[in-house]
């Protein structure tokens, strides 16, 4: 079966960080739909609300729930997406990180922060791939990357959403959160049809626009890691924290918690 991912597309991750895979989902939206409609029924022990009192509408999120919700493990699993995964990070295999869903619903005004995902987990490595699938029609509340930022030479602070302080105590070992818009940086962003998606390394600062539209805006996400990843030690409770692990820092990520879901030549 001939690749779904040019090799312009490769060499854009590589050198910006972010590319936009246009269908990667495309046969398996109504699934995602249905994991994410479980999901909100049946949150899982992460889940949040992301809006302070009186602010408008609703952001939900939760992560780590394919093991528990069948519709996300069936497109982890048989979806292209490890197979892409692998030729944008030029690895020979792929693990499971975890997934994620952020749903806006209308009127929800509140901005996802610029964060990049890296500084709060507890895997070390340059072979990683996010991937951000709408599964609805987004025009104003896409996705938005900075190009470049995953090869900055010092992370972005990492924050909790709701009361903005600092998710570690080092904050000397980072760079303060920037205003890309303000600071003219080099925004990537799309309009996206339901099961497209935004493919970006860990360390690439991203956030999204409020929902200001009259309708849903429901999106999955899904990150993977290759062949250089390892667990290393944060000053604090990671997010997710995937309580007793057992991992010792330099390990590879264990493979019954993060199973390899696809290995080049096999």
């Amino acid at each position: 079966m001939p690749s779904c991912v040019t090799k312009e597309q490769i060499d854009t991750f590589q050198s910006d960080g972010v590319v936009l895979i246009k269908g990667l989902f495309a046969d398996h939206v109504e699934t995602l739909r249905a994991g994410i409609e479980r999901n909100m029924a049946e949150p899982g022990p992460f889940a949040a609300e992301n809006l302070k009192a009186g602010e408008g509408g609703r952001f939900f999120d939760d992560y780590c729930n394919w093991t528990r919700i069948p519709e996300f493990e069936d497109v982890i699993r048989n979806s292209r997406a490890a197979e892409v995964a692998a030729d944008l990070m030029r690895s020979d295999r792929v693990q499971v990180f975890h997934d994620h869903i952020l749903v806006k619903e209308p009127g929800t005004t509140k901005p996802t922060p610029w964060h990049q995902d890296g500084p709060y987990y507890f895997v070390d490595g340059v072979q990683n791939v996010s991937f951000w699938s709408p599964l609805d029609v987004v025009t104003t509340a896409s996705l938005r990357c900075v190009a470049r930022s995953h090869a900055w030479p010092k992370p972005v602070l990492p924050t909790r959403w709701l009361s903005e302080t600092s998710f570690f105590p080092n904050e000397d070992d980072y760079m303060p959160v920037p205003d890309p818009d303000a600071e003219g940086m080099d925004i990537k962003e799309w309009e996206m049809q339901p099961g497209d998606a935004v493919a970006f390394n860990f360390a690439t600062l991203h956030g999204a626009r409020g929902n200001t539209s009259t309708s849903r805006r429901r999106a999955f996400s899904l990150r993977l890691v290759g062949d250089d990843a390892r667990y290393v030690e944060r000053p604090g409770r990671t997010s997710p924290p995937f309580p007793g692990h057992d991992m010792k820092p330099g390990q590879v990520l264990r493979e019954d918690w993060f199973p390899v879901i696809y290995q080049r030549g096999k």
